[in-house]
């Protein structure tokens, strides 16, 4: 028994199937992501590496160099690019397009960790990041503000907005773009280090073992416990200026104060927070405000982050992988709006860039263009069925297969991009053609005098191995680009994938769907419209036309032949100067390169 045998003598099997479908593809539609395109960016991992103060040439040398050659030999590897500047190296791996980022970047971490014995002591710890497509900020606010600077913007983006943002559906992280973190900065006089006899090695020496907030333990008792807590006494440029860097110092500078031995130069000492050994070596203490300027300022003054002449901060959301472009826009922006009140005065946050609004309008676009595309397919079934009956039934079946497409796209990873929606597009042209071949058939032997249930059966059975070959022939033909390699497979192994489930979709609701609907609602068409009429009038022509000059053209064979060689020669031609041409113009183009 055939599957159309079943569904008309089980029209509930018929009619439960097509909910099932629908039901299932709609779900399956809201666990799609929205992107514009499909993800075909190879996998990247980047290795950056800080060494303040280092030149470009010993970052390369020092750096570089052994990254490189660690990283080479790792499975995979299609291109190394490196960059190379003052007191930071960067190094980009990109790698094939089937290999997995995760198990790439875990490769390269283990090659990183066999290389850091060779990198200079003062070096950062190299840092692994991922690059793909989803770590690209789909949407980026700009914070600006009368009455703040961006180390003031910094501190508050941190403090009240990132984590908050952070926390919309689909966001993965917020980035702060042109910060400005608060830091110390430290401008020595080197006349007065060369006077005193240090080095900037001493004031580092010094900021590392003065500048420490260690554990102090807890003092316990038989009701109460303490914990104990020693406080950190530098924290604004006054503080730091008080610092103690050394006893050494000039010798008359050193010999007065052993001369004086007043009690007063030891008072001074104790109040400054001088250790006892210096206070019982009695010498002269240096101090970090003695040689140098002392000053609350950016950690990086050399970038700039402005807007409309403004200085401001930017704030980059970054998309979760397999997430909704169109929702996080939508959720970022209604932060926004409740955010806004709270906001210092003199302060605003606005929307600088959104990726999501040339997404969401052409998907907007595609969506008008497939209603469209529905419209003038029922239109045309009306038009050349001759019954509104008739019509209705490739109608429902094609939306229906539209939706069952995203039950094979969600599982496979794939996105709602531009690609698969013009999939769709395409698609509709295939599968109205199998329901309208079962329709039509079953039309003819309804007018034959046929009972529907017995026209539904018979007429379905009669189309039902045509309209299986047809089916196989349209997957074979869009099967192959699932196999494609490089780019171009990535690029449209979705658009293939999208239109062989719609057309393997129309093939089974053509056999089932289409015989019952058919068997319930058709009705043999004694007589037609206005637009029945003419349309088979027209119809008529065509045929007699048709045979008119089919009957010319069998009588001339040897003419018929002829013309075809001419055809053949005239492509064969137009092909030969194309590739000459395309030959001439990459030579040229080498030429001049």
């Amino acid at each position: 028994m055939m599957l159309s045998d079943v569904s008309v003598r089980r029209p509930v099997f018929a009619a439960v199937a097509a909910i099932v479908l629908c039901v299932i593809g709609a779900a399956a539609f809201f666990f799609l992501p929205v992107r514009e395109l499909p993800d075909v960016d190879p996998p990247v991992v980047s290795v950056s590496t800080n060494y303040a103060g280092a030149s470009a040439e010993v970052i390369e040398s020092r750096i570089t160099e052994p990254i490189e050659q660690q990283i080479a030999g790792i499975q995979g590897v299609e291109r190394i690019n490196s960059t190379s500047r003052d007191g930071r190296s960067n190094v980009n791996i990109e790698f094939s397009l089937d290999r997995n980022i995760d198990d790439a970047a875990n490769d390269v971490r283990d090659r990183i960790s066999r290389v850091l014995g060779r990198l200079p002591d003062q070096a950062d710890p190299p840092e692994v990041a991922k690059a793909d497509s989803d770590s690209q900020p789909i949407m980026i606010m700009f914070l600006r503000s009368t009455t703040m600077d961006r180390m003031e913007l910094t501190d508050y983006a941190r403090r009240y907005l990132v984590d908050r943002f952070a926390t919309v559906p689909g966001v993965a992280q917020v980035n702060i773009f042109g910060e400005q973190r608060y830091a110390m900065r430290i401008w020595l006089d080197a006349g007065a280090m060369a006077a005193r006899g240090l080095t900037v090695t001493d004031v580092e020496n010094a900021l590392n073992s003065q500048n420490v907030e260690l554990p102090a333990g807890a003092l316990e008792s038989a009701q109460k416990d303490y914990t104990v807590r020693v406080a950190r006494n530098y924290a604004d440029p006054a503080d730091f200026a008080q610092l103690p860097i050394g006893t050494r110092g000039s010798a008359s500078t050193a010999t007065g104060a052993q001369a004086s031995g007043t009690l007063g130069a030891a008072s001074a000492a104790m109040t400054n927070g001088v250790t006892g050994a210096l206070i019982g070596n009695a010498a002269y203490v240096t101090r970090l405000g003695d040689i140098a300027r002392i000053e609350e300022a950016p950690a990086e003054a050399r970038r700039l982050f402005r807007g409309n002449g403004v200085d401001q901060i930017g704030l980059a959301v970054t998309r979760q992988a397999q997430s909704n472009d169109l929702q996080i826009s939508e959720g970022a922006r209604k932060l926004m709006e409740e955010v806004a009140h709270s906001l210092p005065p003199g302060t605003t946050l606005e929307v600088g860039s959104d990726n999501s609004v040339f997404t969401s309008h052409a998907i907007d676009e595609v969506w008008i263009t497939i209603g469209i595309s529905m419209a003038l397919v029922a239109l045309v079934n009306f038009i050349f069925l001759g019954s509104l009956r008739a019509a209705i039934i490739p109608s429902v079946v094609a939306p229906i297969c539209l939706l069952a497409t995203f039950i094979v796209l969600a599982p496979l990873g794939f996105s709602l991009n531009l690609l698969t929606l013009l999939a769709l597009v395409l698609a509709i042209g295939l599968v109205v053609d199998d329901a309208i071949v079962v329709v039509e058939n079953i039309q003819r032997r309804l007018d034959h005098g046929e009972p529907p249930l017995v026209a539904a059966e018979r007429g379905a059975r009669q189309v039902f191995f045509a309209v299986v070959a047809t089916t196989i022939v349209l997957l074979s033909v869009f099967a192959p680009l699932l196999f494609l390699p490089g780019y171009v497979g990535r690029l449209f192994v979705e658009l293939a994938a999208a239109i062989a489930a719609a057309v393997a979709f129309s093939a089974f609701l053509a056999l089932s769907l289409s015989p019952m609907l058919a068997s319930k609602i058709l009705k043999p068409a004694h007589t037609g419209g206005w637009v029945a009429r003419r349309v088979d009038a027209g119809m008529d022509a065509l045929k007699r036309s048709y045979a008119a000059s089919l009957d010319a053209l069998l009588g001339r064979r040897i003419a018929v032949g002829g013309v075809a060689a001419v055809i053949v020669l005239i492509a064969a031609g137009l092909q030969a100067s194309s590739c000459t041409c395309r030959t001439n113009w990459c030579r040229t183009r080498t030429a001049g390169a």
